[in-house]
């Protein structure tokens, strides 16, 4: 989700690589905790296991799927179709708008679950801090994969309007020339 275009924004594709780790490790090795006197671990998460599950489970899917995407990014140059350049900015936009989406779901309920969490199922507030971050990631990461989602609307919107997505050949020194050159909208009015 990284961009290709004079527009890079590469800090955006590894700050959700970034936030998608921190999620899940805070949740992975502070996620569990037990009362002194248990030996089963529990979700910290109002010892709610869905919680703990849906947290890893989101950072690890992130992290694939934003990795996934940096590798086409880094393909992106060398796809020759214009049908296969769309349907992978296509596939961009719709990708980050689902993350956003899921981590919106994911904050609201891991917010939720620790909102409603007791003080006596943690009474040593072990993982706590870890909890509280997990949350804060979330959150950021809704964020940064709308905004990469509105990038990816605009990678889509240029290249739709310049040589990316041109299914005729250009030449580069004729296409310096028609960037110059006013559009047939200013022509007619």
């Amino acid at each position: 989700m990284c961009r290709v275009l004079p527009v890079s924004c590469g800090s955006d594709c590894t700050s959700c690589q970034l936030f998608s780790i921190v999620i899940l490790g805070c949740v992975a090795n502070e996620g569990y905790v037990n009362r002194p006197e248990e030996v089963d671990e529990f979700c910290i998460f109002n010892r709610n296991q869905s919680a703990c599950t849906y947290a890893v489970s989101m950072g690890m899917l992130c992290f694939l799927c934003s990795t996934a995407f940096l590798a086409l990014d880094v393909y992106f140059p060398q796809i020759s179709g214009v049908k296969d350049r769309k349907k992978a900015v296509m596939a961009d936009i719709g990708a980050s708008a689902l993350w956003s989406l899921v981590w919106f779901v994911g904050f609201c309920f891991l917010a939720n679950q620790w909102q409603v969490s007791k003080e006596e199922d943690n009474p040593l507030n072990e993982g706590a801090d870890a909890a509280r971050a997990a949350i804060v990631f979330s959150f950021f990461s809704v964020f940064t994969w709308a905004i990469q989602s509105l990038l990816a609307i605009q990678k889509f919107k240029l290249g739709a309007d310049s040589v990316t997505f041109s299914q005729d050949y250009v030449d580069p020194d004729q296409q310096e020339a028609l960037d110059e050159a006013p559009s047939t909208d200013e022509w007619m009015g």
